[in-house]
């Protein structure tokens, strides 16, 4: 895989996961507990690494060659 792709993959994850942030803020997303938790401990998390690794991924790579 080369690195255009891995960015493009990351990116849309990292798009996609966003929706239910969006929900959680603005909808009825923070009234099912259930979603709430999902939002605060496995996406939330998880948006905030993919945005770091699309930020410092190609610094990180270079410092482990």
């Amino acid at each position: 895989m080369n690195a255009a792709l891995e960015r493009k993959i990351i990116r849309w994850l990292h798009i996609l996961a966003s929706i239910p942030i969006i929900g959680y803020v603005y909808g009825p997303v923070s009234t099912i507990p259930e979603a709430v938790i999902a939002v605060r401990w496995g996406i939330l998390p998880a948006v905030a690494l993919s945005g770091l690794w699309l930020w410092k991924g190609p610094w990180v790579k270079r410092l482990f060659r």
